[in-house]
This record gives C-alpha cells, sequence and structure tokens, in this order.
C-alpha cells in the first residue's frame, strides 16, 4: 500500500519533525519506506530520515507493506499533514 503526502511544515522532515515520525513509524509491525526523487529510504531509521533531506514543498510517497500497513500509512500522512504538531 502507498500513499503520497506534500511535505508542508516549514523545516521539512529535519531534527524534530524527523525524530517524531521515526517514533511512529517504529509503532507498527509492517515494513515502512518513504520514497522520494527515485530513492528509497527506512521509515524507522532516522539516519535514513535525515539523510531524506525531505523539504517544505516535497512530495514524498509512503510505502507500508504488512499487517497494519494502513493503519500505518493513515498515522504517518495525518502526522505530515498536521505539521508534526509544529503550529
Amino acid at each position: 500500500m502507498k500513499k503520497n503526502v506534500k511535505i508542508i511544515n516549514e523545516s521539512g522532515l529535519h531534527a524534530r519533525p524527523a525524530a517524531v515520525f521515526v517514533k511512529s513509524a517504529s509503532q507498527f509491525k509492517s515494513d515502512i519506506n518513504i520514497e522520494l526523487n527515485g530513492s528509497i529510504f527506512n521509515a524507522k531509521s532516522i539516519m535514513n530520515i535525515l539523510s531524506l533531506g525531505a523539504k517544505k514543498g516535497d512530495e514524498i510517497t509512503i510505502v507500508a507493506d504488512g499487517p497494519d500497513e494502513k493503519e500505518a500509512i493513515d498515522c504517518l500522512v495525518n502526522l505530515i499533514e498536521s505539521k508534526f504538531g509544529e503550529e
């Protein structure tokens, strides 16, 4: 299962938002990855998310595969759309 979502918070997926994203992704049993510009990054790895370098306005694809893939994608899309609770 996959879903596209646009990064809308000012700082993108850096530092605190990346840590919040990884913590949320790690709660799920499914394998979760992020695709950006043809590259694939493990959504449960803080180093992978930081190396992703997603900025405001970038559209990423969240890909989940496993028993709770729908819940994982819904949770992570909501997290991004809520600007990680920043505002």
